[in-house]
């Protein structure tokens, strides 16, 4: 079971963090990849490590994942290229953390487009080839500040642009349901990156996780992947519109 050989398999923000992990986790199972983001150097360099690996075949693609245009380009290119997409992932995000009474118009605007709108843009252009084919597994990457508020650090557009994630994947999985395509959503909480690590090994937040995520630590490289490829895989059929927390039980309390 949740064999991906010979499938094709979009990953975003796979340059790094948790997209770099799970395009791995699909190349494993012996998915293709296109692989996009803006930095193409580091694109090309987990092309080569995953080709030399997996003996997959893996295509980088350099797309501002805000950008229409670029999608749109990076979509045909990826049609050309392999004649079919089956898995989208969509990872790639940023954020700018501030509360509702200092957040500027700006920051606001940047969140929403970079978490949310890319969503929807990306879903848009590569839907389109998965509904052409009568097959397709969509994964949204959410979080569980999609689900919850929090009172550990001020961060409001990012929770609402989750929370819209969560519900778009609602609505994509609704209209698509009889196009052979699902729509699930990931919400991962607390996870090691190369960007959070140092501060999810600092004193404070140890205490912080002791008392907030029943399991009391942060998920590890690797424990987002089985959630990944079951919902990328064919026996994942009459699976859509799940949200999923992945978040060591924080969400459960």
């Amino acid at each position: 079971m949740f064999s991906l050989k010979g499938q094709v398999a979009v990953v975003t923000g796979a340059s790094s963090g948790l997209g770099r992990q799970m395009a791995e986790a699909f190349a494993r199972q012996g998915a293709n990849l296109a692989i996009l983001a803006r930095r193409v150097e580091r694109l090309e360099e987990l092309k080569a490590r995953l080709e030399k690996d997996y003996k997959v075949k893996v295509l980088p693609v350099k797309v501002d994942v805000t950008s229409s245009e670029e999608i749109d380009a990076a979509a045909a290119k990826v049609k050309k290229e392999f004649k079919k997409v089956d898995i989208l992932l969509n990872c790639a995000g940023s954020s700018k953390d501030k509360g509702v009474l200092e957040m500027a118009d700006d920051e606001w605007d940047f969140t929403i487009a970079t978490d949310l709108t890319s969503v929807f843009k990306m879903t848009r252009a590569f839907g389109k080839i998965m509904a052409e084919k009568g097959y397709g597994r969509i994964i949204n990457i959410a979080s569980m500040y999609g689900l919850v508020g929090n009172t550990e650090i001020h961060t409001v557009a990012y929770h609402s642009s989750k929370g819209g994630v969560v519900n778009f994947t609602r609505a994509v999985a609704a209209e698509l349901a009889t196009k052979g395509v699902t729509c699930n959503a990931i919400c991962p909480g607390y996870f090691e990156t190369e960007l959070t690590k140092p501060v999810l090994d600092t004193p404070r937040f140890q205490e912080f996780a002791k008392t907030h995520v029943p399991m009391e630590r942060y998920g590890k490289p690797g424990e987002l992947d089985a959630a990944a490829v079951f919902l990328a895989s064919k026996e994942a059929s009459y699976v859509t519109g799940l949200i999923m927390p992945v978040d060591g039980g924080y969400t459960c309390i």
